[in-house]
């Protein structure tokens, strides 16, 4: 666990007991890292759950602030809003850098999991905090995965979802992204076969997955633009010529994530969004999104060439209750972070129309609360 990363305002739960996994295994002593801003309503019915991307973290006031604020999306003095830390992760809640029951480090031997047996964990959460109504969860990439699956998880707490950049599924072409970058952490020779001490992590093999997927969150017109045939003052290894500025970028990212990220805490969220699928277990993809009920706001980045337009028109298409909007901006998969501020007033006016308490249609009374896991 990587304390020194994490928000000194941070809170932690200890579930009380075991989390059963859809592996059929179950994790013990399951601590869960989140953070909170506004205050619960006595009535239990203001939440709003913010869920992060794959190495993102329970900050969600840093990473997605032009979101917060007095009259915006996240408005604190409005809605108790919760970003909690994914199962798996390693900013605080349990995952590969977390001790196991015998003192030592999960490392490779964490459990598989998935973005439903992460969901579950922040159920618990919402449980202890006393959450009776969900007005609506929403995030992106990884996020967004996770806020469909609270849909069908939880319907009779959730009241709305706003998934943006992500997908009902994951796609041949996100798992291929994926494994590039787990062979590129395996071909680091510090990894030994799926493991390593924590003094000597597979930091070289990390920075290149890190590279691959930088690569993948950005767009040509968005590198382009930044970058050009622009140079740096380092030289080539064989001597005489300035260095691509891109190469420079890529690098710096790729180090970046070695100083606040664990190696097996990465594949094993890779792993997780690989196994997303909403029509897993649970019948035909299609006729099981038709059974989310509650309004679903979609956001597509129509640059994005990781979860691609096509993913988010279908979703759309295929919700009831769901409302597309497109985030024009050249910057990729990442323009769900990069122009943030540009998209707020459209997710604003989404839930400003949302029952201020809420409740999801149809839903059962608040003595009837029930999972559909």
């Amino acid at each position: 666990m990587i304390d020194s990363r994490i928000s000194p305002h941070t809170d932690w739960l200890r579930l009380a007991e075991p989390l059963a996994l859809d592996s059929g295994q179950t994790l013990p002593d399951v601590r869960i890292a989140y953070r909170s801003w506004g205050q619960l309503s006595a009535a239990g019915d203001n939440a709003v759950l913010v869920c992060h991307a794959l190495t993102g973290s329970a900050d969600a006031d840093v990473w997605w602030a032009p979101l917060f604020g007095p009259g915006r999306t996240l408005d604190p003095s409005r809605d108790f809003i919760v970003c909690a830390n994914a199962l798996g992760s390693c900013y605080g809640s349990t995952g590969p850098a977390s001790p196991a029951p015998d003192g030592q480090r999960w490392g490779a031997r964490f459990p598989v999991i998935t973005v439903r047996d992460q969901v579950r964990a922040h159920m618990r959460l919402a449980d202890h905090l006393g959450i009776r109504r969900i007005r609506f969860v929403i995030g992106g990439s990884m996020g967004g995965l996770a806020a469909l699956e609270w849909a069908l998880l939880d319907p009779a707490r959730v009241g709305a979802v706003v998934s943006i950049a992500a997908s009902g599924r994951h796609s041949a072409w996100c798992m291929a992204w994926s494994e590039a970058q787990r062979l590129a952490i395996a071909a680091d020779p510090n990894f030994r076969g799926g493991d390593y001490p924590p003094h000597d992590p597979p930091d070289a093999g990390l920075a290149a997955a890190r590279a691959m997927a930088m690569v993948g969150y950005r767009s040509p017109a968005s590198l382009e633009h930044r970058f050009g045939r622009a140079t740096t003052q380092a030289l080539f290894a064989n001597g005489g010529g300035a260095e691509p500025a891109i190469r420079g970028w890529l690098r710096h990212h790729g180090r970046a994530l070695t100083q606040r990220f664990d190696a097996n805490s990465y594949l094993t969220l890779l792993n997780a969004m690989d196994s997303h699928d909403l029509g897993r277990q649970r019948g035909v993809y299609e006729s099981v999104l038709r059974r989310i009920t509650q309004p679903v706001l979609i956001g597509s980045v129509i640059s994005d060439a990781l979860y691609v337009p096509a993913e988010q028109h279908t979703l759309a298409f295929l919700l009831p209750r769901g409302e597309l909007f497109e985030i024009d901006s050249e910057h990729g998969h990442d323009g769900f972070l990069i122009d943030a501020a540009r998209f707020e007033p459209r997710v604003r006016r989404f839930v400003e129309r949302l029952p201020a308490d809420g409740a999801p249609a149809s839903s059962p009374p608040a003595s009837q609360l029930r999972y559909a896991w």
